[in-house]
């Protein structure tokens, strides 16, 4: 009788280890799962071009003979590729940006038909050049682009801010606040600029009268350009009939 209590008093005994070694694997599989599950969501981009996902693998069994038991493995997935579309888009650009580069581009068109005119006014190049209406055509799409780039619901208002509808200069002064408007208004003046300094080179070519000197203040000064040729013209005219 004794030998079977001390038999079943044993089996007792390791039934209650076992419990007890089975709920601590229970608590540590928790917290490790709890862990593990912040590190499975992790990834990593690396530049726009590939996403990783990182993660753990974890597999677990359990035995009467062995008991329980886990195995951590980490799992690295294949890498995506992520192509991104590199597109030029306008939004790329602030309107001081764009202002500033058509500012300068607008300028710099200019120069060649100023230099022909003034350096080569007899050359046959600088006749077909400044017969061409290319430029013109050239600097009204720019100006317009501008224009629609610099348009607010306003404009009209400021440009018309009388009672009477004419310009103010207080609200000329609040419209030209705008860069791209400021940059609009200096096509604009490119553009009629170097109109009438061709009228004043087309003229001089066919009344024979000296134009360089009306020509470059064109580009810097039109109307006193225009006034100069107006007085070399009649110059010329009052020295052929004293003649």
């Amino acid at each position: 009788m004794v030998p079977l209590v001390c038999s079943s008093s044993s089996q007792m005994s390791l039934k209650v280890n076992w419990i007890c070694r089975f709920k601590q694997h229970s608590h540590a599989n928790n917290r490790e799962h709890s862990s593990l599950f912040s590190v499975r969501g992790m990834s990593t981009k690396l530049v726009g071009q590939q996403v990783v996902r990182i993660g753990i693998v974890r597999s677990s069994d359990w035995s009467f003979v062995r008991g329980s038991r886990v195995d951590l493995s980490p799992k690295v997935a294949g890498c995506v590729p992520h192509r991104r579309n590199y597109k030029v888009s306008a939004s790329w650009f602030t309107n001081s940006q764009i202002a500033s580069s058509v500012f300068t581009l607008g300028t710099a068109a200019i120069l060649p038909f100023y230099t022909l005119m003034v350096l080569a006014p007899k050359a046959e190049l600088t006749k077909k050049t400044m017969e061409s209406t290319i430029p013109f055509v050239a600097l009204g799409l720019l100006y317009a682009y501008l224009l629609y780039l610099s348009w607010t619901p306003d404009t009209i208002q400021l440009m018309f801010a009388s009672k009477y509808w004419l310009p103010e200069l207080s609200g000329i002064g609040k419209m030209f606040s705008s860069e791209m408007t400021l940059a609009s208004a200096w096509i604009h003046l490119l553009a009629v600029d170097l109109f009438a300094a061709r009228q004043v080179y087309q003229d001089g070519l066919e009344n024979e009268i000296e134009t360089r000197h009306s020509v470059s203040l064109c580009l810097l000064f039109c109307p006193i350009g225009i006034v100069t040729h107006m007085f070399t013209k009649l110059l010329r005219k009052s020295t052929a009939n004293t003649k």
